[in-house]
Order: structure tokens, then C-alpha cells, then sequence
């Protein structure tokens, strides 16, 4: 066995919770080895333990109260039994980590090549000189641009992908034989992710490097490792290689997981027809009738969430259709709203921008991020806004809710044009967590848009955010509970459920799936595609994974550079794109089989 790079027998891993001797179960019994070179992919749903097993292997659980069970060995190290030089040693040395969020790893204080310098400088005897040259090296090495000037700058200097790039430089910097990377790639659009994955592929070969790879897209892994291992609830659920597990999966928990997964080759899934204008607008017009209908939806709501779970979206939004039309409330509505519906505005797009243009910044180091877009939403439509990071589509999406004035040109709402924040306009975050007030409960945040609009009911306004919480999948207990008590998918449920409080005609949902794994976004993407259903609502959806774009999209635009290089139907532009960065946007996005990603990357850069 001394020929092992990682051996894990049989780990445990408790963490502390409550009082005096009262632990939670995190890891239960997980064990597998890993040989010089090797790849192993560690895949799961946010809470499955992968990252714990990840940092077991450095021993970053000590001085934590965290218990530990079973053996750890990197390197020939005994991580459970070392000492802390031994581990001090282990960590850059032997093994080094690659975290998920490069601006809380680099200090935003030093300059990048100062960190890397002395990260060195701790397991070598060297000079400062010495250290800032091995710095430069590695940056040079992961592919920064003018590695000695670059050394100098400072972390928010950085774009995303070089920041993660520094990071895997400073990985570097010791020479480890193991590099763990968790979740490596989560929030970098689709070129970057796969530059980054390029560049981990590149050091295995040209290193001799381990690979231990956690992540939550199973399309990551197909791309970059020899093997997976299939994590669920602390629990080592299948183990195989790549090829084999993607092929035919043994467990009904990985079967499960890889129908999660969008698939760029998979056309859209059609959603049913709605029957007219005015039923959407009377679908609108019942939720705002009375709380009861909501909370007649929201019963249904949940179930349908749970059915589009497990692959059956047209179920979900059957269950949608079935809850309006209970709901008594809905069906008288629709008399009243079909005439204003059918009228001469029915075409009156839900929102337009017209010319818009934003820039940043004063005389030279005037930047323009948004340059003559023009584009319009109607009522029940979703448009999916995608490019790289930079692209100019964040910037779009907040003055289309009016978070940002345009420098000039339009934004009309209903053919009017838009003056600060309009009514009847909502956005959803991409991070829940930076969004929501953690000394308040969810469900005070849900209910500030119904008291800014003027509602002074307390009774009438916590049943309405009880309706919300249940028509989004979650339950009207939960109305006393704070942020941290909640999942990522849960909480940006809670954030649907804000937006969804001032009955708006338009939802601008900016990377709302991001940081979500694949069951996770599959949930989150269904109830809004259920949601628009039975509301009418419009839908503005900004995303850089590419896949769930078509799967939840009637239109596209595609940005880069500020401007719109292409927009159409969706299957339209993903199946004949026109323009050659839409083609290079589609070339970049992970694929589940590991002989085509390996084709793909020999066309890109020679054989390995």
C-alpha cells in the first residue's frame, strides 16, 4: 500500500451541534485510495458530505470539537495521528487545496505574488527574492498574462477566472503531489470554467499530479477524472470509472442525479400551451384577489415541485393549472380580466428597452458595460441572457428593474417609460444569502414589499406570506425562521417568494441557479417555469450555464463586449447559431461523455 497517494479507510466525521456532547453525522463510513496521477471525481447534492471528506484529507477539521473516525493517509502521512509540523508539512508540501471562493482565500490586503511568495517561503528556505521568482513562475505557469506585473496586483484586480488561476498558483508553488480542488469551477461562466479545466488536465499530464476534483456538476467531472465517487447524505453510494458509472448507473440515487443534469443536445421541454392572454392575466388577478387562492395554489404548488424533482415537469405544471382553477378565486377573475387582456394592449410588450447604454467610470477610465441594447419581453415569456462574466448581462438586468439608470436610452414598462423603480418589477439575486437580513426572519423579508405598498393588516399580511412560503415549496411554519436555517435551494426559494409578494408582471432572476446543484436548480427552475405558467408572469432570466438556459427559455440573446451579438428562439440559436462567439459559448460547455470531452480537447490543444 505505500505506493497509495490517498488511502481513506472507513472515515467518519461528526460535527458538533447544540449542547455538551451532541453531534451530527456528516461522513459515515467512506472509503476509497487513490494512486500517483490518478483522478478521482467526488460528486454530490449540496450536504452530501464531499467537501468534508476533502478537508479530512489536510486535516482541517482539527481543533474544530469535530470527531473523527476511521484512517486518513496522504502521502505516506497519517493525517488523524500527526503531529502539527507533520501536518504543517502535509499541507503545500504533499497535498494542497484549491477552495471554492478565491476572494475569501486571497487576503484583498497584499498583492497576489506577495501571498503565493509566502506560501512558499514556509516549507522552503529561500529568500524573499527567491520566493517572488518561484511566484512569478507559477503564475506564469497557470496562464496569467505578464506574470511579473500581474504579481504586483492586487486580488480585486483580478477577474474571476484569474483569480481561481492565482489560486491554483499558489497550490503550485511547493510542488504537492495531490492537488484537491473544491468546487473549482461553480461560479465561472462556461469559457472560463473550461480554460480552468484545460489547465488542471494540462498539470496532471505534464506533472504527474492527483487530482481529487469535488463538485456538483456531473458534467465537470466527466471532463476532467478517471473515476467517480457518488456521495448522498454521508454515504459513499458508487464508485467506478468515469465511463462506466455516466454509461450505466448502478444506484437509483446517480440515476437520479444524472436526469437532473441539463443537457445542451436536449431540446426544450414544451410547456403546456396557454390557452389565452386573458387566463394568464386572470391567473394574476386571482393570486392578488385573496389570500385563500393563493394558498389554495401553494398546497399544489409544493407537490408539483416535488414531481418536476424527479424529471416530471409537465406534471408540475399540471398541478400548477389544477390549483388555479380549485382555487374558485381564479376562475371568477377571468371575466373581468380577459377584456383588458384582449383589448388593443394586448401586444404592449411587459417590458422594453430601447437603445439602453451604461458606462462606468470618468474620462479615460470611462468603461462602457452596457452599449445600444434593445430588446422586449411580453407577458408569460422567459428571455435567456447569456455571455461571459462581463458580458454586460447584470448590468442589463438591474436597469431593466430600474437598480441602475441607463446612461442613455430607454427602459418602458407597458409602453411607458420607466422612472426609477417601477411597480410591478422584481429581481431575484444570485446569492440568497447577501440578500436576505440574517437578523430577520424570512418571512418579515417576504412581507417589506407588502408593507411598502401600503399594507398595515398584520394578520392579512402573515397569511399572505404564509400562501407564499407554501406556494413556493416551503411551509407557512417557516415564517419565524432565520436565513441560516435554510438550504441554498431553500433560500432562494424565499427570495422567489419575496418577488412574488407585490404581484408583479415582471421577474428579472439574475444567475438565480448558480451556486445550486443539478437536483437543486432542476427544482428551483421548474417552480418558476410553473410559476410564469399560472401567473403570466414575464421572465428575464440571466445565466452562463448555457444548458439551463434552453431548458427554461422561449427566447435567447446572447451578449458580449455590452452589446447583443445574436438573439432568437432558443432551440433556433442553440441548433444553427449565426454568430462565431455563440458557437465558441456552445463549444465550451461541459459534456457527460468522457470520449467526447477527451475529442474535444485534443482538437483544442494537441493529444495528451
Amino acid at each position: 500500500m505505500s505506493d497509495l497517494l490517498v488511502d481513506v479507510r472507513d472515515l467518519v466525521v461528526d460535527f458538533p451541534v447544540g449542547g455538551p456532547g451532541a453531534y451530527v453525522r456528516a461522513v459515515d463510513g467512506v472509503s476509497f485510495t487513490m494512486g500517483p496521477g490518478h483522478a478521482l471525481g467526488i460528486v454530490g447534492e449540496s450536504g452530501s458530505g464531499k467537501s468534508t471528506v476533502a478537508a479530512a484529507l489536510l486535516g482541517l477539521h482539527r481543533g474544530t470539537g469535530t470527531r473523527l473516525g476511521g484512517t486518513v493517509r496522504v502521502g505516506g502521512t497519517d493525517v488523524g495521528g500527526a503531529s502539527a509540523a507533520e501536518l504543517r508539512r502535509l499541507r503545500g508540501a504533499a497535498a494542497a487545496m484549491v477552495f471554492q471562493d478565491p476572494l475569501s482565500s486571497l487576503d484583498p490586503y497584499y498583492a497576489v505574488g506577495d501571498q503565493i511568495a509566502e506560501v512558499y517561503r514556509v516549507h522552503a528556505a529561500v529568500s524573499r527574492r527567491a520566493a517572488r521568482a518561484r511566484a512569478v513562475t507559477v503564475l506564469d505557469r497557470v496562464g496569467i498574462p505578464d506574470a511579473v506585473r500581474r504579481s504586483r496586483a492586487r486580488p480585486h484586480e483580478f477577474s474571476g477566472g484569474m483569480r481561481q488561476r492565482a489560486l491554483i498558483a499558489m497550490a503550485l508553488a511547493c510542488e504537492p503531489r495531490l492537488l484537491i480542488a473544491d468546487e473549482p469551477t461553480t461560479a465561472l461562466d462556461v469559457t472560463v470554467q473550461a480554460q480552468i479545466l484545460d489547465l488542471l488536465h494540462g498539470l496532471r499530464r505534464e506533472e504527474g499530479l492527483g487530482l481529487l476534483l469535488v463538485t456538483h456538476d456531473v458534467g465537470v467531472a466527466a471532463e476532467s477524472v478517471d473515476e467517480l465517487l457518488v456521495m448522498r447524505d454521508g454515504h459513499a453510494v458508487e464508485r467506478g470509472p468515469v465511463a462506466e458509472v455516466l454509461a450505466g448507473p448502478a444506484d437509483p440515487y446517480t440515476r437520479a442525479l444524472l436526469a437532473a443534469v441539463p443537457r445542451l443536445d436536449a431540446p426544450r421541454k414544451p410547456r403546456p400551451a396557454r390557452e389565452t392572454a386573458a387566463g394568464t392575466a386572470a391567473a394574476s388577478a386571482g393570486l392578488s384577489g385573496a389570500v385563500s387562492g393563493a394558498a389554495a395554489s401553494g398546497a399544489a404548488g409544493g407537490a408539483g415541485a416535488a414531481a418536476a424533482a424527479s424529471g416530471v415537469a409537465s406534471g408540475a405544471a399540471g398541478g400548477a393549472r389544477a390549483a388555479v382553477g380549485a382555487s374558485g378565486v381564479v376562475s371568477g377573475a377571468a371575466g373581468g380580466a380577459s377584456g383588458a387582456v384582449g383589448g388593443a394592449g394586448a401586444d404592449v410588450p411587459v417590458v422594453e428597452a430601447l437603445g439602453l447604454r451604461r458606462e462606468f467610470g470618468r474620462g479615460k477610465r470611462r468603461v462602457t458595460a452596457v452599449g445600444g441594447v434593445s430588446l422586449a419581453v411580453r407577458a408569460g415569456e422567459t428571455l435567456g441572457v447569456v455571455g461571459e462574466s462581463g458580458s454586460g448581462k447584470s448590468t442589463l438586468g438591474r436597469m431593466l428593474v430600474g437598480l441602475l439608470e441607463p446612461s442613455s436610452g430607454q427602459v418602458r414598462h407597458a409602453g411607458d417609460e420607466a422612472r426609477g423603480i417601477p411597480a410591478g418589477v422584481q429581481m431575484v439575486f444570485q446569492d440568497p444569502v447577501s440578500s436576505l437580513n440574517p437578523r430577520r426572519s424570512v418571512g418579515e423579508s417576504i412581507a417589506d414589499p407588502l408593507r411598502a405598498a401600503g399594507e398595515r393588516d398584520e394578520a392579512a399580511v402573515r397569511d399572505r406570506v404564509g400562501a407564499l412560503l407554501e406556494r413556493v415549496g416551503l411551509e407557512r411554519g417557516h415564517y419565524d425562521r432565520y436565513p441560516h436555517e435554510f438550504s441554498g435551494g431553500q433560500r432562494q426559494r424565499v427570495g422567489i417568494a419575496r418577488a412574488l409578494a407585490p404581484r408583479p408582471r415582471l421577474i428579472v432572476c439574475d444567475e438565480p441557479v448558480s451556486a445550486l446543484d443539478v437536483t437543486t436548480q432542476a427544482q428551483v427552475t421548474a417552480l418558476l417555469a410553473e410559476l410564469q405558467q399560472e401567473l403570466g408572469i414575464a421572465l428575464v432570466f440571466i445565466a452562463h450555464d448555457l444548458a439551463v438556459v434552453r431548458q427554461v427559455s422561449d427566447r435567447v440573446a446572447v451578449m458580449r463586449g455590452g452589446e447583443i451579438v445574436e438573439e432568437g428562439p432558443v432551440d433556433e440559436v442553440y441548433d444553427r447559431p449565426a454568430h462565431p462567439y455563440t458557437r465558441q459559448l456552445l463549444d465550451a460547455v461541459p459534456l457527460l461523455d468522457p470520449e467526447l470531452a477527451a475529442a474535444r480537447r485534443h482538437r483544442a490543444v494537441g493529444p495528451s
